[in-house]
């Protein structure tokens, strides 16, 4: 028995190094025309203008982003495929080779210019500050330095955004920073004055996108801060950049960019003082051809539209209802793979020789003090690497729910392992001794006498763990998974219907995990009259 352990869990940890692969993107403007297509990332849940469903039919994406995608494709000759990612983490997708190109609002810093090859910019964005209508104590910049009822002001901004960075080394510590995921969430935390939040400072594009879906909120002073939002590519991919700057100085020149930045409602006057703008005839077209290009807000042809009620339930439940589906292979596919490895730890830790046992323990302490979300990320990002050393030029990765499936293993394992050494542990050494006096050997004991019945005490915590395990699939996110909660964020936020579409993705998780809920309470009736007996 003890040899089988140690050559299970010999396999088991080259597993975790030697993972499920995929090939790695193919780097390289020659290789895109080869595939027939570029790969674009961004993150729909950080919605309009840039990117999000389409209210008329979920399953569409638009924005100016993606007609910007389908624009540069075309310029390659080639299809624009769209790569769903964490906004935060689209760099790291850019590295891994997962992505050619980012395009979802990136505004240019020389920091970025160093490590990423950045595209001129395909516009030119301000920063707008947002106060509530009924606060009329902030007027201009300058009020949020003022301390208001003894405390300083506070100010919502996108996390790791422009935004963020402007109001820091405008007020510096005189003012307190409430950083969000989303800009949505933001502004929604500001209106309501949640957590003391006075004011928000928003990207000029969102705010006009979104304003009319915040009557509770005014903008307050002119724009400030500009500064560009630039398409992202790796270093090397130089001949991919130069064509990306290609199609933007040409789209800057014809007017496309225009038409495309005032079907959004994003066409002023700091885009046109770039004077690139020509006729069909060469001659520049400045400021004359304002009043019939649509140049304010009220041009726009796609606006914000909130909605809500049954509608928003019947045009985007389906979608929430499939992202379910993903929760649960997820769940059933990590969880046993979980209980496997979490029972071979524990027979290590207390059947196994010192130089099994320790490692399990170890393994156990460190699985179960880190959060799951950094192992996550670990093993999605980390692994290309490790790869490479083991298997170099071969260009090996690892998919994202490949990843996702043995970050919940690896994380439930070590407490899997805790919930069947517990068990193992109540069974009467009587057992065991008694076990080996008829002639069993320890490891035919194990299996005949021990596990089975450590498996049917172990089997109601086991189940609360799958329930739990439901639930924690929503880190899944962070490595590009779209699963049950993270289609709930992009979707409300897009529609606007955080109640009614909260409450279907609250009923969705029910109805995934109440059945478990009644099974384990049957199992520990069942345990508990069996025990009487």
């Amino acid at each position: 028995m003890l040899g089988d352990v140690r050559l299970i869990l010999l396999f088991i940890f080259g597993a975790w190094l030697v993972p499920p692969v995929t090939s790695v993107a193919d780097d390289g403007l020659d290789q895109i025309r080869l595939r027939g297509t570029v790969v674009w990332g961004a993150d729909q849940e950080g919605g309009g203008p840039f990117i999000y469903p389409d209210p008329d039919d979920p399953t569409r994406l638009i924005g100016f982003e993606v007609e910007l995608a389908q624009l540069i494709a075309e310029h390659l000759g080639v299809t624009a495929v769209f790569s769903q990612g964490q906004w935060d983490k689209l760099p790291d997708l850019l590295d891994r080779g997962d992505i050619d190109l980012v395009l979802n609002g990136y505004e240019w810093t020389s920091n970025r210019g160093e490590r990423y090859g950045l595209s001129i910019p395909y516009y030119i964005y301000e920063l707008q500050l947002l106060g509530r209508a009924t606060d009329d104590s902030l007027t201009s910049w300058d009020d949020l330095l003022k301390p208001v009822d003894g405390r300083q002001r506070k100010v919502s901004s996108l996390g790791g955004s422009a935004a963020q960075d402007y109001v820091e080394q405008f007020g510096g510590d005189d003012i307190d920073m409430a950083l969000f995921e989303g800009a949505t969430d933001a502004m929604d935390a500001t209106a309501l004055g949640l957590s003391g939040i006075d004011a928000n400072v928003q990207d000029l594009p969102i705010w006009r996108f979104y304003a009319k879906g915040f009557p509770q909120l005014r903008p307050i002073g002119a724009p400030v801060g500009r500064g560009f939002y630039v398409a992202m590519t790796r270093k090397a991919d130089q001949d991919l950049l130069r064509a990306v700057n290609e199609i933007l100085l040409k789209a800057l020149q014809d007017g496309r960019l225009h038409r495309i930045f005032a079907k959004y409602g994003m066409w002023n006057d700091t885009q046109r003082m770039r004077g690139l703008e020509t006729d069909e005839s060469g001659g520049f077209i400045g400021s004359p051809a304002r009043a019939a290009d649509g140049d304010d807000q009220d041009a726009a042809t796609v606006r914000y539209e909130p909605s809500g009620g049954w509608t928003v339930i019947q045009q985007r439940g389906g979608l929430l209802v499939k992202s379910a589906g993903m929760t649960i292979l997820l769940s059933i596919t990590a969880m046993p793979i979980a209980v496997f490895i979490g029972l071979l730890i524990a027979l290590a830790r207390l059947y196994g020789p010192w130089y099994l046992g320790k490692p399990a323990a170890v393994y156990v302490e460190v699985v179960r003090g880190t959060p799951l979300v950094l192992q996550l990320y670990l093993i999605y990002f980390l692994t290309p690497k490790l790869l490479d050393i083991i298997f170099p030029g071969m260009e090996l990765t690892i998919n994202a729910f490949a990843a996702a499936v043995m970050g919940l293993a690896i994380n439930y394992s070590a407490y899997e392992a805790e919930i069947y050494r517990g068990g193992i542990l109540s069974i009467p050494r009587g057992q065991m001794e008694a076990a080996i006096s008829l002639g069993m050997s320890r490891s035919l004991a194990l299996r005949r006498i021990i596990i089975p019945q450590a498996t049917r005490l172990v089997l109601p915590p086991m189940t609360n763990d799958f329930i739990a395990l439901f639930k924690d699939t929503a880190v899944c996110s962070v490595i590009t998974v779209v699963e049950l909660s993270k289609q709930y964020y992009i979707q409300a936020r897009s529609a606007g219907a955080i109640v009614e579409l909260g409450l279907l993705t609250a009923l969705l998780y029910l109805a995934m995990s109440y059945p478990l809920s009644v099974m384990t309470n049957r199992l520990e009736k069942k345990l508990n009259q069996e025990r009487r007996g």
